[in-house]
């Protein structure tokens, strides 16, 4: 069925659906179990906050990228009292996920229909524990989404203590290396990417997940993060966002 942008299919897969967006698998929702996330990366991204801000603790979070709020449903579950928002392009989209699934109402979890390159400098400042980057045309992240003035606007959104979340694809290496160049010089070297090391070497494709912190991660945290995403079901490793295995711009 055609969206704003796309075409939208959903798949009976085990007890959820699974959304493609131009043959594309975009969210995955447990029909059953709200809190179980499919994809690797949301689990990654969902054992890094636990790692640094153990649940059942409530989270301020915007997820600029919404497509069928997978996570921000999760979180909802999770961690009862939390506030958050999906900044989601795709007017049509935005509208059927809310008829499709069993999506929290506002003030839980808000949708806007904006650009998430043109929303980031206008976010609360310092008003959110997470923002969460999960934005993606075609299988790409919009360079919009992933300059330096992008991710400067995630930081200044950032509440002490905050948590910068971004999905960003291993392939191709000039684009992901600037990806994660423009986080290091926005938050420093203590930046962590979070993959396995066959996608962190570009020897197929996947998911990089970048993590950084409103202040720069102690040696204990960075370790409590290690840990935790090497307890997966799939289990990844952290590295150092100027690691030199990693892509480079």
């Amino acid at each position: 069925m055609p969206t704003s942008l796309a075409t939208a299919e959903l798949e009976v897969r085990d007890t959820g659906i699974l959304l493609r967006l131009d043959g594309t698998e975009s969210s995955w929702i447990d029909l059953r179990d709200p809190a179980h996330l499919d994809f690797e990366y949301q689990q990654q991204m969902n054992a890094v906050v636990d790692a640094l801000r153990p649940a059942p603790a409530p989270l301020r979070a915007v997820h600029l990228g919404g497509a069928a709020c997978a996570l921000a449903r999760a979180w909802d579950a999770l961690r009862p009292g939390s506030t958050q928002l999906a900044v989601e392009i795709d007017e049509v989209l935005a509208r059927r996920v809310r008829q499709w699934f069993d999506l929290p109402r506002s003030p839980r979890l808000r949708i806007r229909v904006a650009d998430a390159a043109q929303a980031a400098p206008g976010l609360r400042l310092g008003g959110w524990d997470v923002v969460v980057r999960d934005v993606f045309a075609r299988g790409r992240v919009p360079a919009s989404c992933r300059d330096e003035a992008f991710v400067g606007a995630c930081r200044r959104a950032l509440a002490p203590g905050g948590l910068y979340l971004a999905n960003t694809a291993c392939l191709p290496r000039a684009e992901a290396g600037a990806d994660l160049a423009a986080v290091g010089r926005v938050f420093g070297g203590g930046a962590l990417v979070i993959a396995d090391a066959a996608s962190a070497r570009g020897r197929r494709p996947g998911n990089l997940v970048v993590v950084a912190g409103a202040e720069p991660f102690t040696p204990r945290q960075r370790e409590e993060v290690d840990r935790a995403v090497r307890r997966l079901p799939l289990p990844a490793r952290t590295w150092s966002v100027d690691d030199p295995a990693l892509p480079r711009a």
